[in-house]
Parts: C-alpha cells; sequence; structure tokens
C-alpha cells in the first residue's frame, strides 16, 4: 500500500472528522477578518534601512510629514465677482473649524509684508480686511496679486489666473483612517455642495486626497474581482463538465478558500493594499483548476468501471501526488518574494504562498469527500469526456507532434528571434501615479495642477549647513538660489519654494513692494534688510516652514510632474551635478527626498529584486524536476516550454510599449509558477506510462497527450479567463498584469502541449531508461492498478 493510498483510505473513512476539523479552521479564519485593515500609507517597496529611506526619515525629523497638504484649484474667471470671490473664500475658512485641518492658506489669509520706518522692522497687512462687494474691488485685489506680489505666484494663483488654495491637514492623522473619515465624510460633500451652489468646477489633489479615494477604488475592485472570478469561472466550468453538482463542489471549495485567504490577511495583522487585495481573486482563479484535475480524474474512474470507492481513492492516490508537486511550485514561485527587501512583497509571497498551499489541501479533502455522500454522476454528466471537438483538439495535437516536429521547432526558433528583439525594446518606468485609474476625475485632477502648477508630488532638497544659523548666510542664500534657478528650468518641476523667496520678498517690501526688487539682496543691502528682519517679532511662522528651529536646515520643496524613472534620473543627475558644484562636501551635506522619490527609486530597487526572484523560482523548480527524473536533459526540456512563453511575453511588452514596473514585472514569476503545472501534470503521467509501456518514450508521450492533453486545456482556459478578470480594473498596473498573465499563461499551454512532447521525442535515447525512470523520486503506481 502506497503512502497517498493510506492517504484517500483516511480521508474517505475519517470524512466527518476531517469536515469537522475543516469547519472549525473556517470559523476561526472568519473572526480575524475584522482585524483586516486597509492602508493608509503608500507602498514603500525599499527596506527601512536603505539609504533612501533613511534620507527621507531624516527630512520627516527635521521638518515633519510633507504630504500633508490636500490642494483646491478654480479655473473660472466668474470666481472674480463679488458672489463667488466671497463664497470660495468662506468655503476655504470653513475649513479651519475642523480638528483635523491645522490651517489653510488662500487669497484671503494673504498678507502683504511692509517695510515700517519708524521702527525699523516689518510688518504684515491683510491684501484685503473686509469682503468686497464691487467687481472694481476685487479688479483691485486681483492686479495687487497677480502683478506686485511675486512671492505667491504658483503658491496661490499663477499667470493665467487660475487660484490654488492648500488645506494643511494635521500631521498626527495623514497615516490614520482619520484622513479618510474627514475626506470622504467632510471634505467631499463640502465641495460639492459648493459646486452645485454656485456653479464652480472644483479640482482636488493633493498626496492625502489621492491616497484616500485610490485606496477607495481597491476596497471597491476587491469586491469586484472575487465576485467576477467566481462568476466567469463558474460559467467555463459548468460549460467544459455541464454539471450543476461538479460547478457547486467547485464553488464551495474556493469560497472556503476566500475566506481563508481573508482570515491570513487579518490574522497576520497586513494591510490591504494594491497587491493582497489581488490574493482572494487569486486563489479562485488557481484553486479551480485543483477541482478540473481531480473531477475529471473522478468521472474518468467512474467512466472506467463504475465503482465509487475505488474512483475516489484513485482520485486521491493518482491526482494527489501530482496536484500537490503542481502547488508546491505555484506557491515556491510566489514563495520567492518573501526574498525580496520589501515589506509589500514579502507580505504578498507569504500571503500567496500559504493561500496556494491551503486550497490544494481544501480541494483534495472536500471534492471526494462531497462525492462520497452523492449517487454516482449521471451518463450526461460524463458525455464531455467524448465530445468531439475535444477529441478533435487531442487529435489535432498527437498529429503535430507525431508528423509536424521540425515546423514546431522551427516556429519556436522564429518566436525566439522576434520576442528578443521585442525585448532590446522593453523600457523601465516607476511613478507614483502612472497606475491609478484614468478614467477617475482624481486623476483627471493630477494632470490640471501638473499643467497649471507644475505637479503635486514633492520633491524635498534638504540643505544642512553644519552649523547653527548657516542657512541665513548670504552666500547660501545665493548658493540656493542658483540651484532654484536650475529646477526652474525643467518643465516637469514646479516653482521651487524656499528661504530664497522670503529673503526675496523682504527686499522687495524694503523697497516699498517694488516687484523688481524681488531678488536677493546684495552684501551692502543684507545688513540693514537683516536687520528690519530681527527686529520683525512674530512673523517667525513664515520661516519656519523653510528653516529649522536651529537654522541649520533649509528645505527647497518643488512639485513634480508623472516622470518616469528614465527622465528623473536624469533630472537627478543634473541636480546633483550644481548641487555638488554650489555646495561643497566639506561645508554642506545636501539631499534629495520626497514620498515620489522614494517610490521612483523603489521601482528600481524592486527590478533588481524580482529578477533575482524569477531566479530562485527557476532554480527551486529545476531542484523539483531533478528529483521527479535524476537527469540533466530532463530538466531542460521541461524548462524550455516555461521559459518560451516569458520570453514571448517580454517582446510583446516591448513591441506594445508596456514598460518593466512593479506592477508588470510580477507578472514573470506569477505566470512561470502557474505555468510550470501543466508540466509537471503531463510530466508526472508520462512516468506511469513510460511503465505501462515498457520504457518505450513514444506510445508513453501519446498515452500522456491523450490522458492529460484535454485537463491540461481545460484548467488553461480557466486561468486564461480568470486572469482576465483583472482587466475590468480601473487601475493600469492590475490590467496589465491579468493581460500579460492571461496571455503568458496561454502561450504556455501550447508550448506544454506541443514543444514539451516534439522535445520528449526528439530526445528519447538521451532522456529515458529504466534504471533513470525507477530512481526517480515520483511515485509510479504499478501497471497492474491501470484499468482496474
Amino acid at each position: 500500500m502506497t503512502f497517498w493510498t493510506k492517504i484517500a483510505g483516511l480521508i474517505l473513512r475519517g470524512r466527518y472528522f476531517v469536515l469537522l476539523c475543516i469547519a472549525i479552521i473556517t470559523g476561526l479564519l472568519l473572526t480575524q477578518t475584522k482585524y483586516m485593515r486597509f492602508s493608509f500609507t503608500e507602498a514603500n517597496l525599499l527596506p527601512k534601512d536603505h539609504e533612501v529611506n533613511v534620507q527621507y526619515d531624516n527630512f520627516l525629523n527635521i521638518f515633519g510629514e510633507e504630504g500633508n497638504i490636500i490642494i483646491l484649484g478654480v479655473k473660472d474667471s466668474t470666481v472674480f465677482t463679488p458672489k463667488k470671490f466671497n463664497a470660495w473664500n468662506t468655503l476655504v475658512k470653513s475649513f479651519d473649524s475642523f480638528s483635523e485641518v491645522d490651517f489653510t492658506v488662500s487669497i484671503s489669509d494673504v498678507n502683504q509684508l511692509k517695510a515700517d520706518r519708524k521702527n525699523r522692522k516689518f510688518v504684515v497687512e491683510p491684501l484685503f480686511s473686509k469682503k468686497p462687494t464691487t467687481k472694481e474691488e476685487i479688479a483691485k485685489i486681483k492686479e495687487q496679486l497677480f502683478e506686485k506680489l511675486p512671492f505667491y505666484n504658483n503658491l496661490l494663483y499663477n499667470d493665467k489666473g487660475t487660484l490654488q488654495t492648500a488645506i494643511y491637514l494635521n500631521k498626527d492623522i495623514v497615516n490614520t483612517p482619520i484622513r479618510k473619515d474627514f475626506i470622504i465624510e467632510d471634505l467631499i460633500p463640502i465641495i460639492k455642495k459648493f459646486e452645485k451652489d454656485y456653479n464652480i468646477d472644483v479640482r482636488v489633489s493633493g498626496m492625502p486626497y489621492i491616497r484616500t479615494i485610490n485606496s477607495e477604488n481597491i476596497v471597491q475592485e476587491m469586491g469586484l474581482f472575487v465576485g467576477g472570478a467566481l462568476l466567469i469561472t463558474a460559467i467555463i466550468f459548468f460549460f467544459f463538465f455541464r454539471s450543476f453538482r461538479a460547478t457547486f463542489i467547485t464553488l464551495l471549495v474556493v469560497g472556503i478558500g476566500v475566506i481563508w485567504a481573508f482570515g491570513f490577511i487579518g490574522w497576520f495583522r497586513y494591510e490591504i493594499t494594491v497587491l493582497s487585495a489581488l490574493i482572494p481573486p487569486l486563489i479562485i482563479v488557481i484553486g479551480v483548476p485543483n477541482a478540473v484535475f481531480l473531477i475529471n480524474k473522478y468521472q474518468q474512474e467512474v467512466k472506467k468501471h463504475g465503482n465509487q470507492i475505488k474512483s475516489l481513492q484513485r482520485v486521491i492516490s493518482k491526482i494527489g501526488n501530482a496536484t500537490l508537486m503542481t502547488n508546491i511550485t505555484t506557491a515556491s514561485g510566489f514563495a520567492t518574494f518573501i526574498f525580496v527587501k520589501s515589506d509589500l512583497l514579502r507580505e504578498f509571497g507569504i500571503l500567496a504562498s500559504i493561500n496556494i498551499i491551503s486550497i490544494f489541501i481544501l480541494a483534495l479533502l472536500i471534492i471526494p469527500i462531497a462525492y462520497s455522500f452523492m449517487p454516482l454522476p449521471k451518463k450526461k454528466h460524463l458525455n464531455h469526456l467524448e465530445k468531439k471537438w475535444t477529441n478533435n483538439i487531442v487529435n489535432w495535437m498527437l498529429k503535430m507532434v507525431k508528423t509536424e516536429r521540425v515546423p514546431i521547432y522551427i516556429t519556436t526558433v522564429a518566436v525566439i528571434i522576434l520576442s528578443m528583439i521585442g525585448l532590446y525594446q522593453i523600457r523601465i518606468s516607476g511613478s507614483l501615479i502612472e497606475d491609478m485609474p484614468k478614467g477617475m476625475q482624481f486623476y483627471k485632477d493630477i494632470k490640471f495642477f501638473e499643467k497649471e502648477f507644475g505637479g503635486i508630488m514633492p520633491l524635498e532638497i534638504l540643505i544642512d549647513t553644519k552649523r547653527e544659523k548657516g542657512v541665513m548666510k548670504l552666500s547660501t542664500l545665493k548658493k540656493m538660489d542658483k540651484l532654484n534657478e536650475v529646477i526652474e528650468t525643467f518643465p516637469e518641476l514646479s516653482k521651487p519654494i524656499s528661504v530664497t523667496n522670503l529673503v526675496k520678498y523682504s527686499k522687495q517690501a524694503y523697497y516699498n513692494g517694488n516687484p523688481k526688487y524681488y531678488q536677493i539682496p546684495t552684501s551692502q543691502e543684507k545688513s540693514y534688510i537683516f536687520s528690519y528682519v530681527k527686529n520683525s517679532k512674530g512673523n517667525e511662522g513664515m520661516l519656519k516652514n523653510f528653516v529649522d528651529k536651529t537654522g541649520r536646515y533649509a528645505r527647497i520643496t518643488t512639485f513634480m510632474k508623472d516622470v518616469g524613472t528614465d527622465r528623473m534620473d536624469i533630472i537627478q543627475n543634473r541636480l546633483n551635478e550644481v548641487i555638488k558644484k554650489q555646495f561643497p562636501e566639506k561645508k554642506f551635506n545636501v539631499s534629495m527626498t520626497g514620498k515620489a522619490l522614494v517610490f521612483l527609486k523603489g521601482t528600481n530597487y524592486l527590478i533588481k529584486n524580482l529578477v533575482i526572484s524569477l531566479s530562485l523560482a527557476i532554480v527551486l523548480i529545476s531542484i523539483f524536476m531533478a528529483w521527479m527524473f535524476r537527469s540533466p536533459q530532463m530538466i531542460l526540456i521541461s524548462l524550455i516550454p516555461n521559459m518560451l512563453p516569458l520570453l514571448m511575453t517580454a517582446g510583446l511588452m516591448g513591441y506594445f510599449g508596456i514598460p518593466i514596473k512593479p506592477s508588470t514585472i510580477l507578472v514573470f514569476s506569477i505566470a512561470f509558477g502557474i505555468s510550470v503545472d501543466d508540466t509537471i501534470h503531463f510530466l508526472a503521467k508520462y512516468r506511469q506510462e513510460l511503465l505501462v509501456n515498457n520504457w518505450r518514450i513514444k506510445p508513453a508521450v501519446y498515452s500522456a497527450l491523450k490522458e492529460t492533453g484535454v485537463g491540461m486545456f481545460y484548467t488553461s482556459i480557466v486561468l486564461f479567463f480568470g486572469f482576465l478578470v483583472f482587466t475590468v480594473s480601473s487601475f493600469g498596473g492590475t490590467i496589465a498584469l491579468g493581460g500579460l498573465v492571461s496571455v503568458t499563461l496561454l502561450l504556455a499551454m501550447v508550448s506544454n502541449l506541443l514543444l514539451l512532447p516534439a522535445l520528449l521525442i526528439s530526445f528519447e535515447k538521451r532522456i529515458a531508461n529504466k534504471k533513470v525512470i525507477q530512481e526517480g523520486g515520483f511515485e509510479i503506481l504499478p501497471p497492474s492498478n491501470k484499468g482496474k
């Protein structure tokens, strides 16, 4: 009695106990779903101790959270009418009453800096102290703001007449659920009411707002994916098997698998991110092929001898081992993410690999037990085994493998050449907003602010002068101003904001507000202008946003458009050249940071690590093949049909301009781990047929293709349409992931059904002998069992 025969006996004899155990585990995991929580921060793809993260944390320690601004924008000439102008300022001021808001900055907050000659100090006066009631008053305000206060240019207005307002959230709530509640329940309804009442289109953006709307979309799509995956796999499954009973059992298995998936997320206290949200639908898509092989084998056995118990034992003993191997290889493909130094991917790898093994265990236990309580399938339920169209497909495959091996190899070589050409056209890209839903209003608003104000993703330059009060030295200010001038030359970056803007404004104020004096003071002017600054107590609030309290650290803030890693590298290199020239390392320590830059650097880091991850998956699966066959040639033959689809997909990405980015790089590890399943199913059957056919390879290959061909075709179609569900997403990355994995798996099916058998026959003398097969670690049932 073999190991798997014993397992079959234990499962079927202890079916009530097994069902009780499943029910208890499901109940316990169901209680853990209450601990599921959604991510309120951006995905950090870098390890915590990475230099880029260390620099960013250092910046936060000095100046605090930089991504706490929500921006409102209006491009409407009618806003400069008394009624709408006052309503706009009232709207902004209304947010000051919320505890979640630190303060707001709008036109009504504009202060003019003026020189008090008598007391030799600067004083601030409001641009207007009472609500304007006439068009003339507003025209005067507009003229003063737009023509005489360049300090506020690109902060509160631009030259086209577009207004911008900033809402600064309390930094303590930016990365908490309170932020989401404020934006969804307070901010959005208030703005929508204003738009309706005054017929003004208000644009809203800023990192807190983008993150909130984005996470809401993830939550909505998670349900859509689970429902879509269940529906489409159920329809395809019923189409193949024409059995409500088989379809119901399959849905029961994957339904419990989804509960377990949610339960594990809660149990591990992981946050739901764009990646972890894919786990439940992924489990459905991967779980259904298990059911296809198990149910298909059960029906084949019933058709042979009509003995239910023997059929169920054969399902577990014959398919159990092969299915275990396929699920281990799939789980291994995902488990390689655990070795990537990124929390986001590590969590995804842990959840995916655990749930893949779980869905295998559930299928192996529930399907035979469920059928043990039911009567034998009727003849109509077995008709699909002899369908003419499926037989035609198998016969066509046999004909191709028998007589058309040379055309198969020629086609393979041609595909490899074309794919290599496409491969060299692939570009690497990484952007914080690139994969966001382009049809959504918040994405259109991002593009609005990019066009009007230069972007919404902050890029920070931290300048350490290495001594207290070093920032306000004239030489330092001139160096900063030179760097600001270089930043302004890049169309991808907005006008920078720093202490130099304030110093220039001070000089303008000293010269009676004349805009032509909005510039850095000369060494002669510095002493008396700065003496005015020192005497101006109570106005330090403006300075603290740009310089720390010791005067040692300064920040230059600019905002980035949606640029990819390649363009950002060019910008960063150019800025580093200027920084190196203007700020000698002996006297200064300058670093570039900000959320957008951290993400872009994370993309490059991720791609390097995922190449290692894919290589590790290939090595692991090679070890499995070596254990099965003890033959180096068999390792190569089994890997070629699975590497080829990956190469073809990479080629297609190059031809269609799909870049390598965090979402698309996952395709290769996921697809490779899943596509190898077909190889293992085919080779497992091939090994059994070698025994039956007295080590003759050709009859063994043909028999294996006849028996596994239909099952491999069924599972590949289920997987193709299952992953295609992800293409209904509004996220570009999820669409690319679903579409590319679908295409790769379809190509892998063709490769495994044509190229793999052809290679086995062509290299038959080098790969098969009785000694190799008998020493292999894969269990083979004796020929006497066949057909009984």
